[in-house]
C-alpha cells in the first residue's frame, strides 16, 4: 500500500485534534491525554514518522513513547490513505441540533430554534453568541439562561480545570513543573517567532466567526518537557484585548502534565514584567537573582 508522506506536525496536528474533539465530548481524562502525548511525541521526534512507518510498519510506532496499539493504528491510516477515521467519526458524530441540545438549559427544541434562527453548528460558535448577544435574542432565551450556557461552555471548552486537576493528580505543586525560568524561557521564544511571523497559524473554533487563521502555535522540546505555546482565546482574553498578551503554555514529562499561563504584569513589584501566573513569588525571585547577577560584573569594575 502507497504512504502518503505526511509530516510530523500534520500527524500531530491529527491527533491533537482527536484529543479536542474527545476533551469536548467530557471523554475520560486519560484517553485525552494519551492523544495529547502521542501528539507532542511525534511532533518533537527528530526523523519522519510516515517513514518510520514504511520501513518498520506498526510495530515501529509503537516503538515511539506514548504511542499505544489503537494510536499507531490511527496514524498509520492517516499516512497510508490521508484520512482517519476516528477523527472523520467525532467530527461528524453529532447533528447540530443534537450537540447544542447536550448543553444543560438547552432542550432539543430550543436547539432546533438556535439553530435555524442563528445558523449555530458548533459550541465553539454557540459560546461566542452568548457573549455577544444574539442568543438572548432567542425565543426562550433570556440573561440568566444565556449565563447559564456562558458557563457551561467555559466549563466544557476550557482546558484550565482539568489541566490543573491533571497537573495536582500527578505530584501536586511539590512535584515535578517546569521552572519559571523555563517557562519564561518558551513564552519568550513564542512572542518573538509569533511576531517574527515563524509559526504556522491556525483557526480558532472559538470567538472565530471569520474563520480566520490568526493564532501562531509554537511546539518545543526543552530540557525534558514538551511544550505547546498559544495565545490565549478565552472569553476574558478579548475581553481585556489581551489575546496578544496572555500566552497559554502546555507541558508534559513522562506521566507529568499542566498547563500555565504567561501574562505581563500591572502592578506591584513585577509591573512590566513577564509574569507565570499562580507563581509569582518564584518570578519575583527569579528576577532579582536576575538583577543581581547583571550588577555583579559592574560591582567588580
Amino acid at each position: 500500500m502507497g504512504v502518503e508522506w505526511k509530516s510530523n506536525i500534520d500527524i500531530a496536528d491529527a491527533l491533537e485534534r482527536v484529543a479536542d474533539l474527545l476533551d469536548t465530548q467530557d471523554a475520560m481524562p486519560f484517553r485525552v491525554g494519551a492523544y495529547r502525548k502521542a501528539a507532542a511525541t511525534i511532533a518533537n521526534w527528530p526523523d519522519s514518522v510516515a517513514h518510520l512507518l514504511a520501513e518498520n510498519g506498526e510495530a515501529g510506532l509503537k516503538a515511539l513513547p506514548g504511542v499505544g496499539k489503537s494510536i499507531a493504528a490511527a496514524v498509520a491510516e492517516l499516512v497510508r490513505t490521508g484520512q482517519m477515521g476516528l477523527l472523520q467519526r467525532l467530527e461528524g458524530e453529532s447533528s447540530p441540533e443534537g450537540l447544542l441540545a447536550s448543553v444543560p438549559g438547552i432542550g432539543p427544541e430550543l436547539a432546533k430554534r438556535i439553530h435555524e434562527d442563528l445558523d449555530i453548528t458548533t459550541l465553539e460558535a454557540l459560546e461566542l453568541a452568548s457573549h455577544d448577544g444574539r442568543l438572548e435574542r432567542v425565543e426562550g432565551f433570556g440573561p440568566r439562561r444565556a449565563e447559564q450556557v456562558r458557563e457551561v461552555l467555559a466549563a466544557r471548552l476550557g482546558r484550565n480545570r482539568r489541566e490543573r486537576e491533571r497537573a495536582r493528580s500527578h505530584g501536586g505543586e511539590d512535584g515535578p513543573r517546569p521552572s519559571v525560568a523555563l517557562l519564561l524561557k518558551v513564552d519568550a521564544d513564542y512572542r518573538r517567532r509569533a511576531e517574527a511571523g515563524e509559526l504556522r497559524r491556525i483557526a480558532p473554533k472559538r470567538f472565530n466567526p471569520s474563520g480566520e487563521a490568526w493564532l501562531p502555535v509554537m511546539r518545543e522540546h526543552v530540557d525534558d518537557w514538551n511544550f505547546r505555546a498559544l495565545f490565549s482565546n478565552t472569553a476574558l482574553a478579548h475581553q481585556q484585548d489581551a489575546t496578544d498578551d496572555w500566552v497559554v503554555i502546555y507541558f508534559d514529562q513522562d506521566d507529568v502534565e499542566g498547563q500555565y499561563t504567561v501574562v505581563t504584569s500591572h502592578v506591584g513589584p513585577l509591573n512590566g514584567r513577564r509574569v507565570v501566573r499562580g507563581r509569582e513569588d518564584e518570578c519575583l525571585a527569579y528576577y532579582a537573582r536576575e538583577h543581581a547577577a547583571h550588577e555583579a560584573p559592574h560591582a567588580g569594575a
